[in-house]
């Protein structure tokens, strides 16, 4: 009998375990802290917050890291965060450990005090009780508030509370804590020349600007006890004007080595870094590894690396090499929390990659919750143990293949129901696929080919140039109909472009079709419209070394961009391409593009291509001829309304539940 073939694991170094203080973990891929805002208004734990850090430790991360406890009541710095001296803290943090522990991952807690950018204002006994913040050194924020050296016994106070907050996390059941010394918080803050301008012995040379860091390491190691595994947070450089260099950082790490048990090496400091703190689509992925392979070098304890990490060859590699002992994640597992799990079992094609698309944090600031462009369960963790299986199996039918009819058939199979996906095309993706020729855009690419790859593992019966018409529909006779057919490119009725049937501009591309056109476009290019296609389209075509001009009839670029990838956007737009607000498009020509502004002044906009991108008209007309054809039917994504991925997935998944 042929003995059946032995099983190799693709990545053996990632899901190898390492050593840390006392513990060991299971394999080297770690959940970085990540905020969570479903806290009580007193800072304390709610079921919410335990499902979303217990889905990183089913999906397999050998530490899940919670985020962000504050040891004293000054050191609050937005939104809810825990708070570790809260009444009744002690009993959330216990089912909260516990939660994570039961799944075989180490429960590590993020210790911070946020100094300067503290949230609340204390009246300053010697200025007639003016409130201010306090920090290392006398400072004004940009939002005008004063900031106050902060006394010695103040910071006798900080520190202590960081040794009181590790004895109660100790106490409630967690592996190891996190001392947070980076991202322009507390402890940088004195860490830095350029906030740190004191005279005393925190001031000064590197040894006593990393005093206060030595202080409050110390106060936690002898609450938790020798082998109780401490972690320490940094920044490898702060990126800002007069901040620490790399040099500095390496200097740092080897004065704290010998106190802590892992180094957490991330990089960027606090007002104004949030591009470096948090790496966007447009840097490259692992942009803060090389921080942490050279601070490796010169330190002898295990090193975890930080920073846009969501492939498992490039983080095999990091460990291979020495760069890292350790790598975290943070957005790549709110995208797709079983990541590890699937390293592990060598599933890696089914890992859904981070957009780095920055929903998650846009929606913090503007509704206070947590979400995710491409997986619908997080912010509803706990409502999503409970989603019922198919009571009776129904026959489904969805019409169209973009990312909202992807995610309502893959959830309806999921439930137990027998699925059909017509696509008219011969492939996936919908609107998508227009990105496929944009480099940083190449996770939308990759979620198609995963979403297709899910599809067919769940028994989805997907059929390419097949259009759904009310005549195939009552062929098929599904017992639910879900109509996804998208929108359609709006084509200005302009001399020059022609109509939506038929572009006979010779020198015009719709940017839906950009992938396939783009050997066509030559080297001076006016785009027609600063929506968020448009301007990304833009900062594309100006990195491949053409000539761009991008023109809006309103007066803002990019209003459809979310407030956290907007701004960043705008520096990449301004910094290479010529923009024109309040210019309205008249005509194309051979000469390139002619607009008028909003004094009726006439402009020719020399190009050799123009690219349409004035937005999405949805499919409405063809969506309601299949109205009323099954018994139930649910309509969602451009074809409803023409919006962005979060909304067609978050509708499509919902629509497969509810059949």
């Amino acid at each position: 009998m042929a003995l059946k073939p032995f099983w190799i694991q693709k990545h053996p170094l990632l899901c190898s375990p390492l050593r840390v203080g006392n513990i060991t973990l299971r394999n080297r891929m770690c959940s970085a802290p990540m905020g969570f805002p479903y806290i009580t208004a007193t800072g304390c734990v709610t079921d919410d917050l335990i499902a979303f850090y217990e889905l990183r430790a089913k999906g397999g991360a050998a530490i899940v890291t919670v985020s962000e406890a504050y040891t004293h009541p000054t050191g609050k710095s937005h939104g809810r965060l825990l708070n570790l001296e809260a009444d009744g803290a002690l009993q959330g943090l216990t089912d909260l450990s516990r939660a994570i522990r039961r799944h075989g991952a180490a429960a590590s807690i993020e210790l911070n005090h946020s100094g300067m950018f503290s949230e609340m204002d204390i009246p300053d006994g010697e200025r007639d009780g003016e409130l201010v913040k306090y920090g290392p050194s006398d400072a004004v924020l940009p939002d005008g508030k004063s900031v106050r050296e902060m006394p010695a016994e103040m910071i006798d106070e900080i520190v202590a509370s960081f040794g009181r907050g590790a004895a109660l996390c100790k106490r409630a059941g967690f592996d190891m804590v996190m001392i947070h010394g980076g991202h322009g918080w507390l402890i940088e803050q004195f860490l830095s020349p350029a906030m740190n301008k004191r005279t005393d012995k925190y001031g000064g040379a590197l040894e006593n600007r990393a005093r206060l860091a030595l202080e409050i390491i110390d106060a936690v190691r002898e609450s938790v006890g020798r082998g109780f595994p401490i972690d320490f947070r940094m920044s490898g450089v702060e990126n800002i004007p007069g901040g620490y260099e790399l040099a500095d950082a390496v200097e740092f790490a080897k004065l704290i080595e010998g106190k802590i048990d892992l180094l957490h090496v991330s990089a960027g400091s606090g007002e104004g870094n949030f591009e470096t703190t948090h790496p966007p689509m447009f840097a490259p992925h692992g942009v803060n590894v090389p921080f942490a392979a050279e601070i490796k070098k010169h330190v002898n304890i295990p090193v975890a690396a930080v920073g846009a990490l969501n492939d498992p060859d490039e983080m095999e590699r990091i460990v291979a090499t020495g760069q890292a002992d350790l790598v975290c994640m943070a957005r790549a597992l709110l995208a797709d929390p079983e990541l590890p799990k699937k390293v592990e079992a060598n599933r890696d094609d089914e890992i859904l990659r981070c957009l780095r698309c920055f929903t998650c944090h846009a929606e913090r600031m503007l509704t206070q919750t947590r979400v995710c462009a491409i997986n619908p369960i997080i912010g509803r963790e706990v409502e999503a143990k409970f989603a019922p299986p198919a009571t009776s199996p129904k026959r489904v039918l969805v019409a169209g293949g973009g990312p909202g009819g992807m995610m309502a058939a893959l959830t309806a199979a999921g439930r137990g129901h027998s699925v059909t996906l017509c696509e008219r095309r011969n492939e996936l993706g919908g609107a998508l696929l227009a990105e496929e020729c944009i480099p940083f855009k190449r996770e939308s690419i990759d979620l198609v080919k995963t979403r297709e790859l899910q599809l067919r593992l769940a028994g989805v019966d997907i059929r390419f140039g097949a259009e759904v018409t009310p005549e195939f529909v009552r062929r098929f006779a599904p017992d639910a109909l879900i109509v996804a057919i998208g929108a359609e490119p709006i084509i200005p009725n302009l001399p020059g472009i022609g109509t939506p049937q038929d572009i006979d501009g010779a020198n015009v591309i719709v940017a839906n079709d950009l992938s396939q056109k783009l050997a066509e476009a030559g080297r001076r290019v006016a785009i027609i419209g600063g929506g968020l296609v448009g301007c990304e389209a833009a900062v594309f075509l100006a990195g491949t070394g053409r000539d761009v001009t991008l023109i809006e009839m309103g007066e803002r670029i990019a209003p459809d961009s979310n407030p956290r990838h907007r701004p960043i956007l705008m520096r990449r737009l301004e910094a290479s391409v010529k923009i024109h607000t309040q210019l309205r498009a008249t005509a194309v020509s051979e000469r390139g593009l002619h607009a008028v502004n909003a004094d009726g002044e006439e402009k020719l906009l020399e190009a050799d291509t123009v690219i349409v991108a004035v937005g999405q008209k949805p499919l409405r007309a063809e969506a309601d001829v299949l109205r009323g054809l099954a018994p139930e039917t649910a309509f969602i994504g451009d074809c409803v309304a023409a919006k962005n991925i979060r909304e067609a997935v978050f509708r499509g998944y919902h629509a497969g539940l509810d059949i």
